[in-house]
């Protein structure tokens, strides 16, 4: 069935001419949301952006003109949509307050991190730290606490405190020289 046919039938609503392109196109979305989306967002969120190109497709089949490409492009591009936006709502979602360039400097990370795209990357791969380290993390380095001071409030030893430091410390600079 060429790509006209299939917009016909979509737009009469005909489920299995849906199902058809989802089997067809589904691994190329995938891939085309994931290369957005592999660094900052999870499998769910790429899952949600293909899922999301499929609704669009089902609620607008005439907003693709066959005339400017084919179908498979077209949906690309709305997946390709979708994933930046995903994108720009795990920023907003994920954002922490470190404007302080001394929180940066403090944790040993490069210069580079003032750079806009590396500031969000150190930002996603702080907000991705399991519990206790991300609030350790930001205890020590954000508001200035000394290690004592947090491990009296997270009821830990000292010497966890600074192990946790050090381990997460060298997590985020692996995020970062990837």
């Amino acid at each position: 069935m060429n790509d006209e046919k299939t917009i016909s039938a979509i737009r009469h609503r005909d489920e299995t001419v849906i199902n058809e392109v989802i089997n067809k196109y589904s691994k190329l979305l995938w891939s085309v949301s994931g290369a957005i989306l592999s660094s900052i967002g999870s499998a769910q969120d790429i899952e949600e952006c293909v899922a999301d190109t499929f609704i669009y497709l089902w609620d607008h089949p005439d907003k693709y003109n066959p005339e400017r490409g084919k179908l498979k492009t077209w949906l690309s591009i709305i997946a390709r949509t979708q994933a930046i936006n995903r994108c720009r709502e795990i920023t907003k979602r994920d954002t922490v307050p470190f404007e302080d360039e001394d929180f940066m400097i403090h944790i040993g990370i490069a210069d580079d991190i003032l750079k806009e795209e590396t500031r969000r990357t150190l930002i996603a791969a702080i907000n991705a730290l399991g519990e206790p380290d991300r609030e350790i993390l930001i205890r020590r380095f954000y508001y200035g606490q000394k290690p004592k001071e947090i491990a009296l409030v997270l009821d830990m030893s000292v010497k966890q405190v600074d192990n946790r430091l050090y381990q997460t410390k060298l997590k985020l600079r692996e995020t970062l020289s990837n």
